[in-house]
């Protein structure tokens, strides 16, 4: 417990590297909030101790033999932890680790001080998870001159764009400059679901799944759309539909 009586961050550190390993775990042990639960070297031991330790933060390498940062998220699906930060020696990943609903990207080697601005961002982020409750029925679109309202309960799906999220209701695409992963912490999980690192359904309108030629199930929505469900979310569709 830390001083205010509050539970502890429990953190998670994932890199193939022993030294960088140590460094983050050096870093994070400063900060009195923290809780080092573990550290993995593989992403596949990083897959089994989500799992099971259900962490809040965790720091995930990119490039990892058989099984990298991308590939974790990906088996994990609905199991991933509320808040991931990628670090990595590449930064042709970047955007592709926000798509992916990563709340920041650290580009070996890091000053301190840009670690400490990672962390404080994941901090203020679990902290605003814990607060606000999950009520959001509006979401306001901006665009030249004008601001419009879009009801939650219209959308049919998102996908993520870029930094954007793109709402699709009726026919028409709405652009919101917000992550994917942020505007799932604010969407009722009982009307939607994440079949994707980059898609969200309205479980309203799913009409069924379909086995397409990889042999890898489709989400089928009541319009005709047909979105791929990836195997990482396929468990957590299958309860909410109960099937």
């Amino acid at each position: 417990m830390i001083p205010n009586g509050t539970a502890r961050i429990r953190a998670l550190i994932v890199d193939d590297e022993p030294l960088a390993r140590n460094n983050l775990a050096i870093l994070l042990r400063r900060d009195a909030d923290i809780e080092v639960i573990g550290e993995c070297g593989t992403g596949a031991d990083a897959v089994e101790q989500i799992r099971h330790h259900k962490p809040d933060l965790v720091f995930l390498d990119v490039q990892m033999p058989e099984c990298d940062g991308f590939d974790v998220l990906e088996l994990l699906g609905g199991d991933a932890p509320p808040v991931i930060i990628f670090v990595t020696a590449y930064d042709e990943y970047a955007l592709r680790a926000f798509e992916a609903g990563a709340l920041d990207y650290l580009l070996k080697p890091f000053e301190d001080s840009r670690f400490d601005l990672a962390l404080g961002r994941a901090k203020e982020k679990l902290a605003q998870g814990k607060s606000l409750p999950r009520s959001l029925e509006l979401l306001a679109i901006k665009s030249t001159g004008l601001i419009s309202f879009v009801k939650i309960r219209e959308i049919d799906w998102i996908e993520a764009a870029d930094y954007y999220a793109c709402l699709h209701l009726a026919g028409k695409t709405h652009l919101l400059r917000r992550s994917i992963a942020d505007l799932e912490q604010e969407l009722d999980p009982k009307r939607f679901c994440r079949i994707h690192r980059s898609t969200i359904v309205n479980l309203e309108r799913v009409q069924g799944l379909k086995v397409n030629k990889e042999g890898e199930y489709d989400v089928i929505l009541r319009d005709g759309t047909r979105l791929r469900l990836s195997r990482g979310y396929r468990r957590s569709l299958q309860l909410r539909m109960g099937i």
